[in-house]
């Protein structure tokens, strides 16, 4: 292979693109890298009351400004943006762009923290980013391309992308080995982009907010007619876990609702796999007896919506057994040992982030002697899809560092699994730049059907 000696320096892309001596050269870095990350860890963010309530509806075009502030405030040079054959969709949400877009060939898009924005394109696809503001470059060959990205980030240092140290927020590390090391070849410092992305992805409007309540009125009562429903069915024949959920499914047509699945109706054992899935194909009958679990998500049928998620758990008879009172006890309380510690947080201004979230909720199981039962983290960021962005409730699945901000929600969702039996207690919570709230009802009780 030649290499041109014009632009792109020789020994670097021999050992990036060779694969000699690359872990030699990240060591040979990795004190002064070292250094600059200081400036990502928690202690050094401003408190969470002095950040801005920024907030991002994928509805609207890109918002530069709102990027290059904060970009300022976490003191990042520049956000690099990069895709082909859609490999990253954040980008692609955050940017504005059209998922519809045929993506061949490699395109990046520079953010700085102040001043114009960059485009990178191939000259077969030279007007993919054409909707974008900011000046455009175009290249066909390899060389080309390493010439334009080296002048593009000429006068950055720390770059912000879709990359996670560790893949520890495996979420948001879209970005390949290859092309960090690339990057890295060039004297960048590439850092997370998680913080960032849970700005722009996971924070909603008024408008997004009132979807949201429109979505937990219809779903609160769709799962309480639901209980009703199976004692009647059960005292009139009978009926079976997929047959409920062909109820919801009609309830929610009925309401005006989506959602990507349809709500988990489980029974017994069943409720002991959080991800189960009823199915006609195994129709598990409910009678007389049997441990409930119900886990229903939907968003309104509306532009922007987003989603209102809850579990709550039911037994069909007179009595639950004494070991589903105190398992469930113990599942509340650990729900509630959360939600306190959200809104502890947020009513003293305090800065939390999603594995403090999780762990409070994971010492009281643990201190009841279920800990090894529980098997997931806390909770999700939800948004316009269920599963969003931000910070997750999690410091088992990950150490979720993530700052939990202003008009982003999520979920408060432990559960104990059982061999014969599961218990998962779930709800919204919604916080605000002071103040943060359980936006549907609190299930404080087993509902006797």
């Amino acid at each position: 292979m030649h290499f041109s000696k014009g632009s792109f320096p020789l020994r670097t892309l021999r050992k990036f693109l060779c694969g000699l001596r690359g872990q030699e050269l990240f060591t040979a870095r990795r004190t002064k890298v070292a250094k600059s990350q200081r400036k990502q860890t928690p202690t050094s963010w401003p408190q969470f009351a002095q950040i801005p309530a920024i907030v991002y509806n994928r509805r609207l075009p890109m918002d530069l400004s709102a990027i290059q502030s904060a970009l300022r405030e976490r003191n990042i040079d520049a956000w690099l943006f990069y895709d082909h054959h859609h490999r990253d969709p954040i980008a692609y949400r955050v940017l504005g762009l059209p998922a519809s877009l045929m993506v061949t060939r490699r395109w990046f898009y520079l953010i700085p923290a102040q001043g114009e924005p960059l485009k990178l394109v191939h000259k077969i696809e030279a007007g993919h980013l054409d909707s974008l503001p900011g000046s455009k470059r175009q290249y066909s060959g390899w060389q080309e391309l390493f010439d334009n990205l080296k002048t593009m980030l000429g006068p950055y240092r720390d770059i912000a992308m879709q990359y996670s140290p560790n893949n520890i927020v495996f979420t948001i590390s879209l970005v390949d080995a290859g092309t960090v090391e690339l990057l890295r070849g060039l004297g960048k410092n590439i850092i997370s982009s998680a913080d960032l992305v849970a700005l722009f992805e996971a924070t909603w409007s008024e408008e997004q907010i009132k979807t949201h309540f429109a979505a937990r009125d219809s779903i609160d009562a769709i799962t309480a007619a639901a209980f009703k429903e199976i004692g009647k069915r059960v005292r009139n024949g009978g009926t079976t876990e997929h047959e409920i959920q062909r109820w919801f499914m009609e309830a929610f047509q009925r309401e005006n609702l989506l959602t990507d699945d349809p709500p988990i109706v489980a029974v017994n054992a069943n409720a002991g796999n959080p991800h189960y899935e009823p199915s006609a194909d195994r129709p598990f009958s409910i009678r007389s007896g049997d441990f409930i679990l119900l886990d229903v998500w939907g968003k309104k049928n509306t532009p922007g919506a987003v989603y209102y998620d809850i579990t709550w758990v039911g037994f069909v008879g007179k009595a639950p057994s004494g070991r589903m009172h105190q398992v469930f006890e113990v599942v509340r309380d650990a729900r509630d040992a959360g939600v306190k510690t959200v809104i502890d947080a947020i009513s003293a201004g305090r800065r939390i982030a999603g594995w403090e979230v999780d762990r409070a909720t994971r010492n009281h199981i643990k201190e009841k002697g279920f800990g090894e039962y529980f098997i997931h983290r806390t909770g999700h960021s939800i948004g316009t899809d269920v599963h969003s962005n931000g910070a997750n409730m999690d410091d088992l699945e990950i150490h979720d560092e993530r700052q939990i901000l202003p008009n982003s929600c999520f979920s408060i969702e432990p559960g104990v699994y059982l061999p014969e039996f599961g218990v998962r207690s779930e709800v919204n919570v919604l916080v605000r730049p002071k103040s943060a709230e359980v936006t549907g009802n609190i299930q404080r009780e087993i509902v006797i059907i």
